[in-house]
């Protein structure tokens, strides 16, 4: 039964939604040899692959309205944050920590990370969580990128856990390749997951984003939806 449900979770149900309308991105390849870097984009700059990258800045939210004074929805809580993420298909299974606080704000190792000005999981916003590009992180999704740009991971499901013991259930329905900007994520007003990783070594300005979009939100066990996070400061 576990398999059963496995296989419906990352396969099954993803292609039946693709049958009825999910778009294919079919455009470029691009290879790398070794891990990178990710965080918050950075400014333009030439392709990756036309020579040594530049040191840049890391991307930034476009600004953002000043805040309203708390109204918060009764069927969101307040201090609900993500707490692990799971892609079964790429094998990609972290738990989920707030960034480091600057200047140390460098994103760490061994975990995703969130952007805590944009949303959380139920809140009608994006998510935002990006990881470096390395073994057991995120470097699945730059593998599969390079290749179609990315074709094989639409209909993927993300599985998206919450510190409240919640389980959002996603479907990749776009990935975005050489990304300078936050915008879109910024500007979203209907439930999302973005997941983000880097294209080169520290300082290659683009990065790669997949969108998914919500599926169902169901109820987890405390243990699977908060793993304990053991980050490590990336060198």
């Amino acid at each position: 039964m576990a398999d059963l449900t496995e296989r419906v979770r990352t396969r099954l149900f993803p292609a039946l939604l693709t049958a009825f309308g999910v778009t294919f991105l079919a455009i470029g390849l691009l290879s790398y040899g070794s891990p990178v870097e990710a965080g918050p984009l950075g400014s333009p700059a030439p392709s990756p692959i036309a020579g040594q990258p530049t040191e840049s800045p890391r991307l930034t939210l476009p600004p953002l309205a000043t805040p309203a004074p708390p109204t918060a929805s009764p069927t969101f809580p307040a201090d609900r944050v993500a707490s692990r993420v799971r892609i079964a298909a790429l094998r990609i299974d972290l738990p989920v920590v707030a960034p480091p606080p600057p200047p140390n704000d460098y994103p760490l190792c061994d975990v995703a990370m969130y952007i805590e000005q944009l949303g959380q999981p139920g809140e009608g916003k994006a998510t935002y969580l990006f990881a470096h590009a390395r073994e057991d992180m995120f470097l699945p999704i730059l593998t599969a990128s390079l290749t179609q740009n990315g074709k094989k991971m639409l209909g993927m499901i993300v599985e998206v856990y919450t510190n409240d013991d919640k389980l959002f259930l996603y479907e990749i329905v776009e990935v975005r390749r050489h990304q300078l900007d936050l915008e879109d994520a910024a500007a979203a007003d209907t439930e999302q997951v973005w997941l983000q990783t880097s294209e080169g070594p520290k300082g290659t300005p683009g990065k790669t984003q997949v969108i998914a979009t919500f599926l169902s939100e169901e109820d987890a066990n405390h243990s699977e939806a908060n793993p304990k996070p053991n980050p490590v400061v990336c060198g």
